[in-house]
């Protein structure tokens, strides 16, 4: 596997280290209760051979005593140097003892266990009296036999580990590498690929764990693509768009130059003014498009005042609307209030007043309608135009598209705006006729509003 990139860590690195590290201490968990059980178990063990040691020389020491003419039993075995006994007679007299033990008593406890300590050992005592208790029987073992087999035992436990922990590591690794081939499969096949192949990833092979991760790679290539193709198709438009006034500039400033009057001149000029007026829009719609069509915009939506969002944009259209002798006018009501962008939702105001206003004939009225309830809030635009089909209702949502047979100028780009807008908020855009029937009236209702 190639080595991580800067800060990147290693999964192999880091899976082995804590397999490994939790085994370890795993084993060394059970050692260290295997050593404590061990000493307690060993304690019992050895505490029952003392018990029976002393009831065995009990046992002898009635008729056996008097023929010893030692005062101490010979060491058979440099290991019984670990074990002491003491043959006191009345518990005075001392009358054997083993080679090492002392000559004083090694406990003065005459019945039973008890813990001492001589020339700094600790020793496990055991005291016994014979059946007429004339002779008092002590057993002692030094308690460092008794930690040195519980160490062995906890030191046998450990010692394979040593041993056990690199073979481990390495099968470990290998098979770490091994379940992690998939990854560096797509990891090559993705780096192999060409920059426009947004094809979907082979997913037959892969593992349930790396499964969903080549689906999400899968739907984001489906989305780039997407957004890829909108792009093309969006240039390719606004190309298509941008032809007709800028060949119209062209034809008029043609006819003012060659214009012999001045007042067919000043005409060709006025209408190279207007014809740039009218690109200008289109390039700003093109622009507004373009700038909705990725996806959000930055920064968080606020609560919005859809009712102040109406007034301000009334107030900012209401020059034009006089210059066309169109009425225009907010409806009496409370506040409304949603989630959203403000900017944006003043762009999808003037959107549907403007058009409104652009397709109301003279003496005509625009009215504007915002409502609000305990979960939805809505703004509508209406008018008494010429309205749109309701055959053609559907479409007039697609870019560049305009209704055959309409005077009026325009990039076809209004309600496309304005339903991006409304999916960026999670609104909803319904068209129906306006008041009596005629004109046009375009309800844009937002979920989660308040009044």
């Amino acid at each position: 596997m190639d080595r991580p990139a800067g800060g990147a860590y290693s999964l192999k690195q880091r899976l082995l280290a804590a397999l490994l590290g939790a085994i370890a201490l795993v084993w060394l968990a059970t050692a260290v209760y295997s050593y404590f059980d061990a000493r307690h178990e060993i304690d019992e063990l050895l505490d029952a051979h003392l018990a029976q040691s002393a009831s065995l020389i009990v046992a002898q020491v009635a008729h056996e005593l008097e023929e010893i003419d030692t005062e101490h039993a010979p060491q058979l075995d440099k290991r019984g140097r670990g074990v002491v006994f003491q043959i006191w007679e009345r518990g005075v007299t001392l009358r054997l003892r083993s080679a090492n033990a002392p000559r004083e008593r090694l406990a003065a406890r005459e019945e039973g266990f008890s813990d001492v300590t001589m020339d700094g050992r600790g020793w496990r005592v055991f005291s016994g009296w014979d059946a007429k208790r004339r002779y008092l029987v002590q057993v002692a073992e030094r308690n460092s036999v008794r930690r040195e087999i519980a160490q062995g035992i906890a030191t046998n436990l450990l010692a394979p580990l040593l041993l056990a922990l690199p073979v481990l590591g390495l099968f470990v690794w290998f098979s770490i590498a091994r379940a992690l081939g998939p990854l560096r499969a797509l990891g090559r096949q993705v780096e192999e690929r060409k920059p426009d192949n947004l094809g979907a990833l082979a997913v037959d092979n892969a593992p349930a764990e790396v499964a969903p991760l080549v689906h999400s790679l899968n739907a984001l290539f489906e989305r780039v693509g997407r957004l890829i193709e909108s792009e093309r198709r969006f240039t390719a438009d606004a190309a298509h768009e941008l032809r007709t006034p800028l060949a119209a500039l062209q034809t008029q400033a043609q006819v003012a130059r060659g214009a012999g009057e001045d007042g067919e001149r000043r005409h060709a000029l006025d209408n190279v003014i207007a014809g740039c007026d009218r690109a200008t829009r289109l390039v700003e719609q093109l622009l507004t498009l373009a700038r909705l069509e990725p996806g959000l915009p930055g920064g968080l939506a606020e609560p919005c005042d859809l009712r102040a969002l109406a007034q301000r944009t009334i107030a900012e259209l209401a020059p034009a609307a006089l210059s066309r002798k169109v009425e225009i006018e907010l409806a009496e009501g409370g506040s409304a209030r949603t989630e959203g962008y403000p900017d944006l939702l003043a762009i999808l105001l003037r959107n549907l007043v403007d058009n409104s206003i652009r397709y109301c004939p003279a003496g005509g009225t625009v009215r504007v309608e915002v409502a609000g309830a305990d979960d939805t809030a809505s703004i509508t635009v209406m008018d008494n135009g010429p309205g749109i089909p309701a055959e053609e209702r559907a479409k007039v949502g697609q870019r560049f598209y305009r209704i055959l047979g309409t005077e009026e100028s325009g990039s076809g780009l209004g309600l496309s705006i304005v339903r991006r807008i409304a999916e960026i908020h999670r609104a909803a855009v319904s068209l129906g006729d306006g008041p009596g029937g005629k004109g046009l009236r375009v309800t844009v209702t937002f979920q989660g509003g308040r009044s």
